[in-house]
């Protein structure tokens, strides 16, 4: 009888530390873009536990491709300000690019888009999904970037990855 009861308390013990322990889901849209999750269904900045993920921001409104898509970073830089984390923090980025056809106008784009996605990370870059596509919901976007975010994962990154020896010029 006592084995049964210590196991039962044992069970009972294990389920309430699991029941605490569950991460709490928050939803988050920075002002103005609230309508995002009133009336089309969805949430800009999902927040669980520790982790933060972000919709798809499009590059999108006034200006050169430049400044769209500088515009798309600080839009995120703001929103995961919003979930408690940072530039630092984000460990995944998805890229949706319009303006590509081919590998070769990808690398075009690439030379103006990575600048860009140098200043906001400079260091210890997140893992990065491009992808090309021929139409995106917000007009006029040329780019629509979303993100997943580690709270306090960029304290103390770690990126032991040897730079490569150059390549041989081809002729």
């Amino acid at each position: 009888m006592l084995p049964r009861l210590s196991c039962l308390l044992l069970s009972l013990v294990a389920f309430h530390a699991t029941a605490q322990e569950a991460p709490t889901r928050e939803h988050f849209a920075t002002p103005g873009h609230e309508a995002a999750y009133h009336d089309w269904h969805y949430t800009p900045v999902v927040k669980v536990g520790d982790m933060v993920i972000v919709s798809g921001i499009p590059a999108a409104g006034p200006g050169t491709y430049e400044e769209k898509v500088r515009r798309m970073f600080v839009a995120l830089g703001k929103q995961l300000a919003q979930a408690g984390a940072t530039y630092a923090d984000v460990v995944e980025l998805t890229t949706f690019h319009t303006g590509p056809t081919d590998p070769q106008s990808f690398q075009v784009e690439f030379a103006r888009f990575a600048p860009i996605h140098h200043e906001f990370f400079p260091a210890n870059y997140p893992a990065w999904s491009a992808v090309g596509t021929n139409a995106l919901l917000a007009p006029d976007a040329v780019v629509e970037m979303r993100a997943v975010a580690m709270i306090g994962s960029g304290r103390a990154p770690k990126a032991d990855i040897p730079k490569p020896k150059p390549r041989p010029a081809t002729p």
